[in-house]
């Protein structure tokens, strides 16, 4: 399988279309991905709140690349109040399933309700467990999957209150390989990139790809260099190192 994730400079002002933006990073991989690869959209990239004309749209980014699209996420509109919600798909179009955000972040407390749908999908044939941002941290969700995922994708905006993005950054790798490690689940982020146009705080841009098949310190959490990257997953290595922390006592299941 090939993950893409990306990291492209997107914009939360009033008509911007980062939709094109995303299809400008995406372009490189036209014509070279299958359906059963996963291409992940960062969150809210999508501005509005029409669930239709979200969903349209990410069916159209799965048929233009020719791969399932993990969706990222809107702010939905459901009578009269807003669910932070997104939707996964197969190449082909066909919605694989519909994931909300429980734990909303402070910042959006006041207009958005927690959600309650879990993430957890068969996504390009795979185990899939989506989390949207903030929710990747609490590990009371993660070990809500009644499977146990080979995949967990986590479409971010990440924000912070420092003048740098360098200590978001450092946690949410350490964070991504603790649970790629403890899980033996690839973890794949896509995020805005710190440059984006935000009010009040920064993106950190924290994209990347954490890998608990590899042993080389530096390939534990692969960064995201430029607004998309390609990754290979190697499934029957993955199974080997599952294996391994079987035989050793350190499987949970």
């Amino acid at each position: 399988m090939q993950l893409v994730l990306v990291q492209p400079r997107l914009d939360r002002s009033e008509g911007a279309d980062n939709a094109q933006r995303l299809r400008e990073a995406l372009t490189p991989w036209v014509g070279t991905l299958g359906a059963e690869d996963i291409v992940v959209l960062p969150e809210h990239y999508h501005l509005g709140s029409d669930r239709d004309a979200y969903l349209a749209e990410v069916q159209g980014f799965a048929r233009w690349l020719g791969a399932a699209v993990v969706g990222g996420s809107q702010h939905q509109r459901r009578a009269g109040r807003l669910v932070h919600a997104g939707v996964a798909v197969e190449a082909s179009g066909e919605v694989a399933g519909w994931y909300e955000k429980l734990r909303p972040y402070a910042l959006e407390r006041g207009f958005v309700t927690p959600g309650e749908r879990l993430g957890e999908l068969r996504l390009a044939g795979r185990p899939v467990l989506v989390l949207l941002c903030a929710d990747f941290w609490f590990s009371d969700l993660v070990l809500r999957a009644q499977a146990l995922p080979e995949l967990i994708v986590v479409p971010a905006l990440s924000v912070s209150r420092k003048p740098t993005p360098d200590y978001s950054r450092a946690l949410w790798r350490h964070l991504s390989v603790a649970r790629a490690y403890e899980l033996g689940a690839y973890v794949g982020v896509s995020d805005w990139a710190h440059e984006s146009s935000l009010p009040v705080v920064s993106a950190s841009g924290v994209a990347g790809l954490a890998d608990p098949t590899r042993e080389q310190e530096s390939q534990l959490f692969q960064p995201v260099r430029g607004a998309a990257q390609r990754y290979e997953l190697d499934f029957p290595a993955l199974e080997r190192f599952r294996g391994d922390r079987r035989e050793r006592g350190f499987f949970w299941r």
